[in-house]
């Protein structure tokens, strides 16, 4: 069993972690990518900046089994900060907004634009080019609006990726990676 995540360059180009980014064991980021301060990336992630580069806010999370790619010369991956990423999630070549949220086992293809503050249910796919507002909520296969959010839900964004930011910190102190 690994102890501790996997940071490999790729084509000479190291990734650019902050200082303060928890990064589980088992977790995998390679070549072009930039982590912001405060985000974290928990077990079984997978970045992978080979082919294109990813960036990645500050307090963003990045949950169980992630998986973020890119397209080749087309198609960076674009992640704000304050962002909550739910498990299994697949991103690629893709922009989410500051603040906005990622449901579990949702994908979110090439192109595709998540807004500031607006969410992107359990499951659903967004699928290449498509646009989801802010302050609205899409859901499906393939993904489409299902109504306006909730005063309640666009509210909880920004705790949820603190509560994640706080438990990083947890994890860091309690158990140090070296």
């Amino acid at each position: 069993m690994t102890h501790t995540p996997i940071i490999l360059p790729y084509n000479g180009i190291y990734p650019t972690i902050a200082s303060d980014v928890f990064i589980a064991p088992g977790a995998v980021v390679i070549g072009d990518v930039h982590i912001g301060a405060g985000s974290n990336v928990w077990f079984g992630c997978v970045i992978r900046g080979d082919v294109n580069s990813i960036r990645i806010g500050e307090r963003t999370n990045i949950q169980d089994g992630t998986v973020i790619h890119v397209t080749r010369k087309t198609g960076p991956t674009i992640i704000g900060s304050g962002i909550t990423i739910g498990h299994s999630v697949l991103l690629h070549a893709c922009t989410l907004m500051d603040n906005c949220f990622i449901g579990m086992h949702a994908t979110v293809m090439d192109h595709a634009v998540v807004e500031h503050y607006a969410m992107v249910a359990a499951c659903a796919n967004v699928t290449y080019n498509k646009i989801v507002p802010t302050n609205e909520l899409w859901a499906g296969n393939p993904a489409k609006k299902l109504r306006d959010m909730k005063p309640q839900e666009r509210d909880f964004i920004p705790v949820s990726a603190e509560n994640y930011v706080r438990l990083a910190g947890e994890y860091r102190h309690c158990h140090a990676v070296e």
